[in-house]
């Protein structure tokens, strides 16, 4: 089972399940839990082999990598813990997971919040990962996901979020990156079933206006979706819950306590 804590309320009966990206754990989670447990029951996990999940996926094969896989991961913590449902926010690749989630229990699903949320890779994201695919087994994988954070969070303001991932991501085994990036092998297809699909769960999308891969094709999403909204933060990149966190924040609750 997957590495997870949990911070009870004394009241509220309502849960909150925080979903990481690629490369990261639930480290990155720091600037919410203040915030979000005073208001709710949150949970935070780490991903088969992030974080302090790391020594029990060491001997998965590489082939158990896959998106239904690692998101029933999540669903076996949930029913260990006995919760019926949950609003969940996610951050990057968290985002696919948890929509993911959202397409095979939606009964569970209560809200999503999806942070610099990932529903299309475009040509440049797409060349990103044709490099890493080309370059994964030669190339120390700690070099690749610096190039990738670089280029995903280019500008000053992006340096603490850049840092941030990329000291997550050196706690991860060079094989245990290999596994990940085969999931690029699914992504397009996934992605581009989502984009065609409304699972008419209320969903709100926190981008950043500087997130120049993934904004354009969310500002078309929610046009289409009937219960998506899009929240966008002014001088902001990627990684939105770390670099402008008060704002992400307030939204993120707001929008949790109307559903």
């Amino acid at each position: 089972m997957l590495h997870h804590n949990t911070y009870l309320h004394p009241s509220n009966t309502e849960w909150v399940t925080f979903v990481h990206g690629a490369g990261g754990s639930s480290n990155i989670w720091f600037k919410q839990l203040r915030s979000f447990t005073k208001h709710f029951n949150v949970l935070v996990l780490d991903l088969r082999g992030h974080g302090d999940s790391k020594s029990k996926t060491l001997t998965a094969d590489a082939s158990t990598y896959t998106f239904d896989a690692i998101t029933d991961d999540i669903f076996e913590v949930i029913d260990y813990l006995k919760i019926k449902n949950s609003h969940f926010i996610g951050i990057s690749l968290g985002t696919i997971l948890i929509r993911n989630l959202a397409e095979k229990s939606p009964e569970k699903v209560k809200s999503m919040i999806m942070g610099g949320a990932i529903m299309k890779m475009n040509f440049r994201s797409q060349v990103l990962m044709r490099l890493g695919v080309w370059f994964k087994s030669v190339v120390p994988y700690i070099y690749l996901y610096q190039l990738f954070a670089f280029i995903i969070m280019p500008r000053k303001n992006h340096k603490q979020s850049r840092l941030l991932f990329v000291r997550e991501a050196k706690k991860l085994y060079q094989k245990e990156f290999i596994k990940w990036f085969k999931l690029t092998a699914e992504i397009n297809p996934l992605l581009r079933f989502f984009r065609a699909k409304d699972v008419n769960i209320p969903t709100l999308y926190i981008m950043g206006e500087e997130d120049y891969l993934f904004l354009p094709i969310i500002r078309k999403i929610v046009n289409i979706h009937k219960q998506a909204r899009l929240f966008i933060i002014p001088n902001c990149g990627h990684v939105v819950n770390v670099e402008r966190h008060e704002v992400f924040n307030q939204n993120a609750i707001g929008f949790i306590k109307e559903h």
